[in-house]
């Protein structure tokens, strides 16, 4: 059994399995031209590549933490991050639009389960009252990717080739397997339980509505982050050169956030601070709807809305973690699944006002409806819990 003072580097092993996973996902959105060009398709085609990817983590989420349940943790996490080395590898050498297309697909596969896994993994590394700080180590990696890997692997995609591109990923995913490897402890298996026992936490109906709440809530930042290069360029007036500065300065304030919500969810119940969150992001979207005009304050909102926005990311995981007693794997892992259907419902509900004339700013607006609903289905919750909590002490005081 390895150290219990690898629980450190173990943390930044996670964080280096988030680096490259975030690196894969968003790197191929700045060099979706050069794909294009290099397998002799269209911009549009070369979009399949992204939705591909997504698909894949909706589909691979569940299916790889079920088949993995009966495996260590720090084993399934190894294998995980080999599936995704290999397929993320050989896609640099796919020659025409089917082949990349597939490779995509089965790259995704394992994102959702290694977050999913990792985060109760984290939870478990953390010292007592620490657990929100250890999850949110291990999801800088995936922020720190969109200040640091995706300018990077695009510039590199540009200059030589959009290949490097997922080679670099590969190189990335061969590192973060030699620190799995030798940097994460063993765990205990967990003890024998039933099926229907160990099935429990997934019969809990707040979960489903917690995952439904990432799906509606999260997509409110993706209906504002899907299109924030007309954003920044045709409302703002700002040069094309300004946009990757600009997600640039997203990603810095996406890693503020993720510290901050593992703050938040300290001080506060993960749930309360889901609800908080969010409220902010109506707040935030709000104000950008009226001020994207203005090519100064524009660029200081999206640093705010990018602290704001991923400041829900450890709070929801956590409470997604702590509603599935006896299923905590499986159901983080799905959350994954349920951030990727937001990343595209989010989108896709931004363009229909776009697409009906109402302009770029009226993507703002729906992610403001969207957390508004978010909101909603966390107080709910909340609500629902204090009448179960108020009845308790009733029949407990009726009982004496």
């Amino acid at each position: 059994m390895k150290l219990k003072t690898s629980n450190k580097k173990a943390l930044i092993a996670l964080a280096l399995g988030g680096f490259g996973i975030g690196l894969t996902e968003f790197v191929i959105m700045g060099i979706l031209p050069d794909v294009a060009a290099g397998l002799n398709i269209t911009i549009p085609q070369a979009g399949h590549f992204i939705a591909a990817y997504a698909l894949g983590v909706v589909v691979g989420a569940p299916l790889f933490t079920k088949f993995a349940s009966k495996i260590d943790a720090e084993k399934v996490l190894l294998y995980l991050m080999l599936w995704f080395t290999v397929f993320n590898t050989i896609s640099a050498f796919a020659d025409n639009y089917s082949t990349l297309l597939i490779y995509r697909f089965l790259s995704g596969l394992p994102h959702g389960a290694f977050f999913g896994i990792g985060a109760v993994v984290a939870g478990k590394l953390a010292k007592p009252g620490k657990a929100a700080q250890a999850i949110a180590t291990m999801f800088a990696g995936l922020t720190i990717a969109n200040v640091i890997g995706v300018p990077l692997g695009t510039y590199l995609g540009h200059e030589f080739g959009w290949s490097i591109s997922f080679l670099m990923v590969g190189v990335v995913g061969i590192a973060t397997m030699a620190s799995i490897y030798f940097w994460m402890p063993h765990f205990e298996p967990e003890p024998e339980t039933s099926k229907a026992e160990g099935n429990q936490g997934l019969k809990n109906t707040e979960l489903w509505i917690l995952i439904l709440l990432t799906t509606i809530g999260t997509g409110g930042f993706f209906a504002w982050y899907s299109y924030i290069a007309p954003l920044i360029t045709k409302v703002a007036g700002h040069p094309e050169s300004v946009v990757g500065y600009a997600m640039i300065i997203a990603g810095l304030g996406m890693v503020v956030g993720n510290f901050l919500g593992a703050k938040m969810a300290e001080l506060f119940y993960p749930l309360k601070a889901v609800a908080i969150s969010l409220s902010m992001m109506i707040v935030v979207l709000l104000i950008n709807a009226f001020i994207a005009t203005n090519p100064y304050l524009i660029l200081c909102l999206t640093f705010i809305i990018g602290v704001v926005s991923f400041s829900v990311a450890t709070p929801i995981q956590m409470a997604i973690i702590n509603s599935a007693k006896g299923s905590e794997m499986l159901a983080s892992s799905m959350n994954q699944s349920a951030f990727n259907m937001g990343n595209a419902s989010g989108a896709y509900l931004a363009g229909l006002p776009i697409a009906l004339g109402y302009g770029y700013t009226s993507a703002g607006l729906v992610g403001c409806v969207l957390a508004g609903m978010g909101v909603a289905m966390a107080v709910s919750i909340i609500l629902v819990r204090k009448k179960k909590t108020a009845k308790r002490r009733s029949m407990a005081y009726g009982g004496q």
